[in-house]
């Protein structure tokens, strides 16, 4: 029997669009942030204004969301730093690269942790991270995706870090779950060499959970967010904990950690907790 017309409503109308700047969209669907980089026409080149826009989109996440889906529009997930960057002007009202390099050691530092800001709210213990990546994503764009907690990559994804042919080092947060995921050997490879990972490669040595077909990127994207919402809030923080000390923890301590987590989880289950 078909819906009346009137019954009908835009696939939108839940969808809230929290800001639309600098090369970043920020949108919320109750349990649901995405953010998504727009500027295709320049493969999604990264910029100063563009990560303090990221930053914000962190801190303006409502309560209500759990998962933060991060995608690209256009072809490429992100093509990297701006070459603007490596001209003596940068960019407008920005410091180039070398004013930065005649500051002090504490104006370089200051500087360089305030960009890393757009890299570090995605791993919060609250919600799970999944970047959708297609295409290109070299230097920060690889670091970027690396930000997040889960990566769902279409089969024409070319992974790349590109920073040490440049004769500078990957500092946007990408190093240490770099290593985490495929170990020091392969990471030092990577970005030694700066060669593309693809794909097959990037699944197969951890870099990502799965790779589809391009058209099913969001998708697959929207379905692993669903799944990750059928359990209970409180669980996927602890367990989401619990992984993310077990690098660190000795066999004993995560032993001690799984008791701990599970006894709050059993109490708030049977109404006793806090």
């Amino acid at each position: 029997m078909a819906t009346p017309e009137h019954d009908l409503k835009p696939v939108r109308d839940s969808v809230s669009d929290v800001f639309d700047k600098d090369g970043v969209r920020l949108t919320v669907d109750d349990e649901i942030a995405t953010v998504t980089l727009t500027h295709p026409a320049k493969r999604n080149a990264q910029s100063p204004a563009l990560w303090r826009a990221l930053a914000e989109a962190g801190r303006s996440l409502p309560g209500s969301v759990r998962v933060v889906l991060l995608r690209a529009e256009g072809k490429s997930f992100s093509a990297g730093l701006d070459r603007q960057a490596f001209t003596p002007e940068g960019f407008d009202g920005e410091p180039s690269f070398l004013d930065m390099a005649r500051g002090d050691d504490a104006e370089l530092d200051a500087t360089i942790a305030e960009y890393q800001e757009a890299f570090t709210w995605w791993r919060r213990s609250d919600i799970v991270s999944i970047a959708a990546v297609q295409g290109h994503a070299i230097g920060a764009g690889f670091q970027l995706a690396l930000a997040c907690d889960l990566r769902v990559v279409a089969d024409d994804v070319q992974f790349a870090m590109r920073e040490t042919s440049l004769g500078l080092v990957p500092d946007l947060t990408g190093t240490h779950p770099l290593t985490g995921l495929v170990g020091y050997g392969r990471a030092l490879e990577i970005c030694l060499t700066g060669r593309f990972v693809t794909a097959e490669e990037a699944v197969g040595s951890g870099l990502a959970n799965v790779a589809v077909p391009r058209d099913q990127l969001d998708a697959t994207t929207r379905d692993l967010a669903s799944a990750i919402l059928a359990a209970p809030r409180s669980a996927v923080i602890e367990t989401k904990a619990l992984l993310r000390s077990a690098g660190t923890h000795s066999y004993e301590e995560q032993r001690a950690a799984e008791r701990q987590a599970q006894g709050r989880r059993l109490r708030d289950l049977a109404g006793l907790g806090e």
